[in-house]
């Protein structure tokens, strides 16, 4: 672990102080509330002299009436500001909370696909979950008691001097070492608890990696082995756990130690003063019931110490995304694309999706006409997907340019370049909502009737019908209600319902079967019609109808020419052909 990460830097600091600084009102209330506690706890301890010497020991009847309505005053008092100071700093922290989930969902969004590929599902949810949960308790819990505590002490002290400056200077020998556990094991529980953070981000990864592949694990026998890792993953978690737990649990024993050091000393020595008639025992008893009340949240602020560690910890880990740059840059002044048809070209593309590694595409050099349709054909690997993936900005160019209407896409804002291109995906997402809306996410503002259009183009409405509740069916998690062909006819709606110029489909017939096929090919067909098309497709059968065809390999453009012209070269095309028309025969 890099020290540098256990650390909250200097300007992360600033923003938090500058997020909780956004409700002062509220804070300066709320800190006048933990005055008013502080203030209770210390005439509590005040109280303990005249109880003493003039109720116990002098027998004053006028003070046995008087000390009972001030106890009530004072624990009144202590419960009114003991309520408001809490409710006042909670729902600070609640709304700081909510800024930081709300913060990193929206990064998280807009950072680029290249992100989300980087890092595991699991430990983005942990960061918008877990973390921004201990996050709260330092924010919270952690300050509402810094300051009301930090507050009785300052009360306590007063007291403890007031009574009995000689004896207090004697009881403050052994302070300073009463707090040096604070420092060395806040130390130790901030270490720890980011590796528990970490951990856990890891555990969540690997339950939602899991819990997804659940019928690949059953089909293999493999519940088994996923168990093993499980058990290893959590052993790993219980092994920082326990480290933590240990660094806390000792921090308050050895505080207890030296404390009672400090309370033997008392004593003692106030002891001897009493017989020595220098004092009294009533102002004994008061400062001793200072100082053993002065403990308590000496203690606390102890314990504090470690929640604010480990919320130092989960700020670090929230704070990497949130400063996270995004590759994908837009211009400060870019331009709205407004065209309706328009040409795509890659001039001089390369691309590669880390630095040391081999480019997936190398020197692309093509342009698709308005209205044509381009089929990209070749074994997996070839650079297909990659290609087609530079067109939304999905990802960057590394190398030449991608030009629509003849200007560099890099140009146009990218909300109004990606408004005008549609794409139905291998393997079909949707969301855990009714029909209708995961239709409507290709136009949210699309009516009933513009829906059903969709279905029927997309040969969708007839088993939409066969559903219970119709369009407002709900699909479950991924659409895990429906069948493969299913799921890829609702997002050929969606992209339908969406009529972009440019239209992007990635093996968008797939999943299904021959009959279905020949009709939702008819549909895409008839979609196509003057627009802008890019066709990836593994079954070359699907793609005769294509305009031009390009073959890639190794990221290069290696064929180019219609299918006819293709089969006629016999090459690597040709190939393909013959490896799937055997295939096909053997079926």
């Amino acid at each position: 672990m890099e020290k540098k990460n256990l650390k909250l830097s200097r300007s992360r600091r600033k923003k938090i102080i500058s997020l909780v600084s956004i409700y002062r009102k509220r804070l300066l209330l709320a800190a006048f509330c933990m005055v008013v506690v502080a203030g209770a706890n210390g005439a509590m301890a005040l109280m303990v002299k005249p109880v003493m010497d003039d109720i116990f020991i002098n027998q004053n009847r006028d003070m046995l009436l008087l000390i009972p309505g001030i106890a009530i005053l004072i624990f009144f008092l202590k419960g009114a500001g003991s309520y408001g100071s809490e409710y006042l700093m909670n729902y600070i922290g609640e709304k700081i909370i909510r800024f930081f989930r709300e913060s990193l969902y929206e990064k998280i969004t807009d950072l680029p696909i290249s992100f989300i590929h980087k890092e595991k599902t699991g430990a983005l949810m942990s960061r918008i979950t877990n973390d921004v949960n201990i996050v709260k308790g330092m924010v919270s819990t952690a300050v509402i008691n810094v300051f009301r505590d930090s507050f009785s002490v300052i009360a306590f002290l007063f007291v403890i001097f007031y009574r009995d400056w000689q004896l207090a200077l004697g009881a403050f020998v052994v302070l300073p070492l009463a707090f040096y556990p604070i420092v060395l094991f806040g130390r130790r529980v901030r270490k720890f608890s980011t590796g528990t953070q970490e951990t856990m981000a890891d555990l969540n990864s690997f339950l939602h990696e899991t819990f997804t592949g659940s019928k690949i694990i059953k089909i293999f026998n493999l519940q088994a082995f996923e168990k093993e890792r499980f058990k290893e993953k959590t052993k790993i978690l219980f092994r920082f756990e326990m480290k933590k737990v240990v660094a806390r649990a000792l921090s308050s024993p050895v505080m207890e130690f030296l404390g009672g050091l400090g309370i033997a000393f008392i004593i003692w020595f106030g002891g001897l003063r009493v017989i020595n008639g220098t004092s009294t025992p009533g102002t004994f008893f008061s400062f001793l019931t200072a100082v053993m009340m002065l403990y308590d949240p000496v203690k606390k602020i102890s314990g504090l110490n470690n929640t604010i560690q480990e919320g130092v910890a989960a700020a670090t880990r929230i704070f990497d995304v949130l400063e996270k740059e995004s590759s994908i840059i837009e211009k400060e002044n870019p331009e709205i694309l407004t065209k309706s048809i328009f040409d795509v070209e890659f001039d001089h593309v390369s691309f590669s999706y880390n630095d040391n590694e081999a480019p997936a595409l190398n020197d692309i050099n093509l342009k698709v006409a308005p209205g044509e349709v381009l089929a990209l054909v070749g074994m997996s690997g070839g650079g297909k997907t990659s290609l087609v993936n530079l067109v939304p900005r999905l990802y960057d160019v590394t190398g030449g340019a991608v030009l629509i209407g003849g200007k560099d896409i890099k140009d146009f804002s990218i909300m109004s370049l990606r408004d005008h291109i549609s794409i139905v995906t291998q393997e079909p997402i949707l969301f855990n909502e009714s029909v209708k809306d995961n239709i409507r996410y290709g136009k949210m503002d699309a009516t009933d009737l513009e829906i059903e259009k969709a279905a029927k183009a997309a040969y969708a409405y007839d088993f939409i019908q066969g559903f219970p509740k119709g369009f407002d069916t709900i699909i479950g998690e991924l659409g895990s209600r429906l069948s493969g062909g299913e799921k890829q006819r609702l997002c050929i709606a969606r992209a339908l319902i969406k009529d972009a110029p440019i239209l992007i489909l990635d093996e968008a017939t797939s999943a299904l079967d021959s009959q279905a096929e020949r009709v939702v090919q008819k549909a895409l067909e008839n979609l196509m019609q003057g627009r802008t098309s890019f066709v990836i497709a593994h079954r070359l059968s699907t793609i005769d109808y294509a305009s031009r065809i390009i073959l890639l390999k190794n990221g290069s453009i290696k064929e180019e020419g219609t299918h006819d012209e293709l089969m006629a070269a016999k090459g690597e095309y040709f190939k393909l052909q013959a490896m799937q028309t055997v295939r096909g025969s053997n079926n």
